[in-house]
């Protein structure tokens, strides 16, 4: 008897029995996916649509469990179930799926022992299945943060490194240690076992590529490198563990341990400030205050001055710096694998962006405020190697148009899960947006999207109505995710819901490239859509 049909593993195994049936209905996905697309084509047909002609399709992938791998080791979490969810999203046209590959999962036993043998097993699965892989290499601690089910930290001897040199933590003003990533300052440093962090990054990529030579270009096709905390190039600015940081706070600076300070000095005394370099702005409130509450980053505040130019413009300068030390890194390992891509996350940091500081920007390591892109410079680094750029949220506009001075196109991923139709129509919406925008036609800036990453496999996406729309999604999506005839004929915008909070009611300024639109939706409270620029 198969496991779709016994009722005794269906019953001991929930999450098996909901692929299971998933799997079971997935012909019948199919064919009310086809009728929906066949019926929107009709009614684009009749009320001046282009249907399919000429559209550019959006492949979608699925992000997998972040306990995809046993966190202890030892295998993949749910085998029988992850097969069967595998092969329904494969049967409804899903072009791959999305894994982290987490260094405290794979090197936890100590310095160059690694454990591959989930990941083995998972590569195994999705070719057998026909999925390509996007495989992240997470060198960060997953737990803490919202999204974060379960708790992997970092490997324990690097934990032991960091409690006996706590200035291995990114660090506040307030003495405040944080353990979800190596801090930048001492990435050069043998503070690991006699190995620097990114030597320790460079190391890991190496053996993953030698273990999985024959997949790479074949079923592994993108290959993000962690540059920072929840994989993000920045700082751990707004760390929301213990109720430290509540949206929609500034955050705080992250430059005191000694390393940082020690390059902090060095920057002040080759400036002819020496007074400069005893540590960050010291009125820029507390991680939950607002920009006008403080005198740093208030209209015409510190941030605006010589020395606010000088410290920040450092502070950033250290995040590029250590962004193009690990993407180098990943360049050098995964050389000459064709058919593969490198990508870096950049955070969508979309609090307060209608202020002329962007203080929650500023503090993680973004300096991009009313008169200054700060994207730019990050764009460009990521293009040097022909790297992707993992855009996730609303700051749409002014990244898109860094990407494209850098020569990057426009592919998106969701920031939190949703399953309704409202929400899927909303991606279909600027999929078709971005597609008619980059052809000059209508309202919009852009390129058309060149993939779409959907957070996240999970029994809700294969319960009932949800797989249904879930189907019919894909379909639309490889059909260009053109905007919906009944979307043209009302005339309605796009927008794009995110957290609710004082600032997403302000009137957002003129950013140095572009204005952003208002991305809100009444009653939602949640975010829905983000971007990546690929190359």
């Amino acid at each position: 008897m198969s496991p779709c049909r016994s009722p005794v593993i269906a019953a001991a195994l929930p999450d098996l029995a909901v692929a299971c049936r998933a799997l079971t209905a997935a012909d019948a996905a199919a064919e009310a996916a086809a009728a929906a697309a066949a019926a929107e084509e009709e009614m684009e047909r009749v009320h001046g649509g282009g249907g399919s002609e000429g559209g550019k399709g959006v492949p979608v992938y699925v992000m997998l469990p972040l306990d995809t791998v046993r966190p202890g080791g030892g295998g993949m979490s749910r085998r029988k179930a992850m097969g069967a969810s595998l092969a329904a999203l494969k049967s409804a046209g899903v072009a791959g799926v999305m894994v982290d590959v987490w260094w405290g999962i794979v090197e936890r036993e100590g310095p160059g022992v690694y454990d591959w043998s989930g990941y083995d097993e998972l590569m195994d699965m999705a070719r057998r299945v026909g999925l390509k892989v996007q495989a992240v290499m997470s060198f960060h601690q997953c737990g803490g943060n919202v999204g974060d089910s379960v708790t992997i930290p970092l490997p324990r001897w690097v934990v032991e490194e960091m409690e006996k040199d706590p200035d291995l933590c990114y660090t506040d003003q307030w003495g405040r240690r944080n353990y979800e990533y190596v801090s930048l300052g001492c990435d050069t440093l043998p503070v690991l076992k006699g190995r620097s962090p990114v030597q320790c990054y460079a190391d890991f990529m190496r053996a993953f590529r030698d273990r999985f030579a024959d997949f790479l270009g074949s079923t592994i096709v993108v290959y993000p490198s962690g540059h920072g905390p929840r994989g993000e190039l920045r700082y751990p600015s707004y760390p929301e563990l213990n109720g430290t940081w509540k949206f929609p706070g500034i955050g705080a600076f992250q430059c005191y341990d000694k390393y940082m300070l020690s390059s902090l000095r060095a920057a002040a005394e080759a400036a002819g400030k020496p007074e400069w370099g005893q540590g960050g702005p010291t009125d820029a409130g507390g991680y939950n205050s607002w920009p006008e509450e403080t005198p740093f980053f208030r209209r015409e505040g510190g941030w605006d001055g010589p020395y606010g130019d000088f410290f920040l413009s450092w502070y950033s300068q250290l995040l590029l710096d250590h962004g193009e030390r690990v993407l180098s890194a990943a360049a050098a390992a995964f050389a000459g694998r064709g058919g593969t891509k490198l990508s870096v996350k950049v955070a969508g940091i979309h609090w307060h962006y209608g202020t002329r500081s962007h203080a929650p920007e500023l503090t993680a390591g973004y300096y991009n405020t009313r008169s200054r892109d700060g994207y730019l410079p990050i764009a460009r680094m990521i293009a040097r190697h022909g790297a992707v750029l993992n855009f996730t949220c609303a700051l749409v506009r002014q990244v898109a148009a860094a990407a494209r001075e850098a020569g990057a196109a426009l592919a998106g991923e969701n920031a939190l899960p949703r399953y309704d139709e409202a929400a899927h129509e909303q991606i279909v919406s600027n999929a078709a947006a971005a597609y008619h925008a980059e052809r000059g036609e209508g309202e919009g800036e852009g390129e058309g999207m060149a993939a779409f990453t959907y957070l996240r496999m999970a029994p809700e996406l294969f319960a009932g109505e949800n797989w249904v729309r879930f189907a019919a999604f894909v379909k639309r999506m490889g059909r260009g995710g053109r905007r919906s005839a009944g979307s043209r004929r009302s005339g309605r915008r796009s927008s794009w819901p995110m957290p609710r909070g004082r600032s997403s009611r302000r009137r957002p300024s003129r950013s140095p490239v572009a204005e952003i639109s208002r991305f809100t939706e009444p009653g939602t409270g949640s975010e829905l859509v983000s971007f990546e620029q690929f190359p």
